[in-house]
C-alpha cells in the first residue's frame, strides 16, 4: 500500500516482554495509527534482554509489513527516546514475592524518573504517552513530574484494558455483541480499587434492531451490577494470572492499541472511553492524580465528559480509588529526590 505520508515514530519500552511481543506487530500493521500511517518502531529494554530483543527485531522483519518504515532496537535511553511521537510505556519493575509495596514504588520511581526527563529531553515536544507498567497511574505521573517542558495532557495511564473487560461481561451476560455496550466508565486507578461504572451506559439495538435501552435497564438486575460484576472487572487481571500462570499480554496490547487510536484518530460521536489523565479537579478528584476518568477524543485531544450523574454509592467507589492514589504519590514522590 503506498503512502506518501511521514513516517512516525513510537517508542515501545519493555519490548522483549510478553506484552510487547503481542504489541509490536499490532503497530506495524496499522492497528493504531490506521493503514496510512508508516511507522519507525524504536524498542527498548534493558541489556539483559538484548537477545530476545534482537529475536523480535528477526521476526518483525520476516513479517514484510508495508508500513513499517524502520526499527531502532536498544538498551539506550537516549537513543531509544529521540523524536519518539508516541511512547508506549510497557516496561516496569514487576512486584516480586516478599515485595513491599513502598518498595515497588521505590523500584518505579527509578525507572520513570529517568524515562521522564527522556522524553523531556530527546522526544517530540508533542509526544503522546501512555504508561501501562504498573502501577501505571503513579508510574505515569511520576514520568509527567520528571517532564516539566511537556504539557502535563500529554499523559495518560492505561485503563481501557479494564474498560474493554467492563464492556465484555455486560456483553457476556447479554448475549450480545460487545459493539453494542457503549458509554461504561472506568474510575480512578488501575488497581483492585478501580470502579467500573455502566450508570450512564447503553446498549444500542437492544431488545430488539434500532432501540436502546440503558444498561441497567437491560441487564435487570442491580445487584448483580453493584456486586459480582464490579468484582469480577477488578480482579480480571489475577484471574488470567490464576489460569495462564502468566498476567494479560495480548489483551493488553489489543488495549493499549484502542488506548492510543482514539486519543488520535477520535472517538464516534456521543461516545466515550476510559483513560488515566491528569485531575484537575473534575468530579471533586483532588488534583494532580493521574486520575481514570470517561473522555471522548477529537483531533489529537481528549475531554473528560462532564456532568455525569454521580450517586452515593459511585461516589463512595470514587473515593476510594482516589484515596489509594493519593498514598501512592505520597509515597513515590519521596524517592523522585533521590
Amino acid at each position: 500500500m503506498a503512502t506518501t505520508q511521514a513516517p512516525a515514530r513510537v517508542l515501545i519500552t519493555g519490548a522483549a516482554g510478553q506484552i510487547a511481543y503481542s504489541l509490536v506487530f499490532m503497530v506495524a500493521r496499522g492497528d493504531m495509527l490506521g493503514p496510512k500511517q508508516p511507522v519507525i518502531l524504536h524498542l527498548l529494554d534493558i541489556p539483559a534482554a538484548q537477545e530476545g530483543l534482537n529475536g523480535v527485531v528477526m521476526e518483525l522483519e520476516d513479517c514484510a509489513l508495508p508500513l513499517l518504515a524502520g526499527i531502532v532496537a536498544t538498551t539506550d535511553v537516549k537513543t531509544a527516546f529521540t523524536d519518539v511521537d508516541f511512547a508506549l510505556m510497557v516496561g516496569a519493575m514487576p512486584r516480586r514475592e516478599g515485595m513491599e509495596r513502598a518498595d515497588l514504588l521505590k523500584a518505579n520511581a527509578a525507572i520513570f524518573k529517568v524515562q521522564g526527563k527522556a522524553l523531556n529531553d530527546y522526544s517530540s515536544k508533542n509526544v503522546k504517552v501512555v504508561v501501562v507498567g504498573n502501577p501505571a497511574n503513579t508510574n505515569a505521573l511520576l514520568a509527567q513530574m520528571s517532564a516539566p517542558n511537556l504539557p502535563k495532557e500529554n499523559f495518560s495511564a492505561l485503563t481501557r484494558l479494564d474498560h474493554n473487560r467492563a464492556k465484555a461481561q455486560i456483553a457476556n451476560r447479554l448475549k450480545v455483541s460487545v459493539g453494542q455496550v457503549k458509554n461504561v466508565a472506568i474510575w480512578g486507578n488501575h488497581s483492585s480499587t478501580q470502579y467500573p461504572d455502566v450508570t450512564s451506559g447503553v446498549v444500542v439495538d437492544f431488545p430488539k434492531q434500532g432501540e436502546k435501552s440503558s444498561v441497567a435497564d437491560a441487564v435487570k438486575d442491580q445487584a448483580w451490577l453493584q456486586g459480582e460484576f464490579i468484582k469480577t472487572v477488578q480482579q480480571r487481571g489475577a484471574a488470567v494470572i490464576k489460569l495462564r500462570k502468566l498476567s494479560s499480554a495480548a489483551s493488553a496490547a489489543k488495549a493499549i492499541v484502542d488506548h492510543m487510536r482514539d486519543w488520535v484518530l477520535g472517538t464516534p460521536e456521543g461516545e466515550y472511553v476510559s483513560m488515566g489523565v491528569y485531575s484537575e479537579g473534575s468530579y471533586g478528584i483532588k488534583e494532580g492524580l493521574i486520575y481514570s476518568f470517561p473522555v471522548s477524543c477529537k483531533d489529537g485531544k481528549y475531554t473528560i465528559i462532564q456532568g455525569l450523574a454521580v450517586d452515593d454509592f459511585s461516589r463512595k467507589l470514587m473515593k476510594d480509588t482516589e484515596d489509594e492514589l493519593v498514598s501512592e504519590k505520597e509515597t513515590a514522590v519521596q524517592f523522585l529526590g533521590n
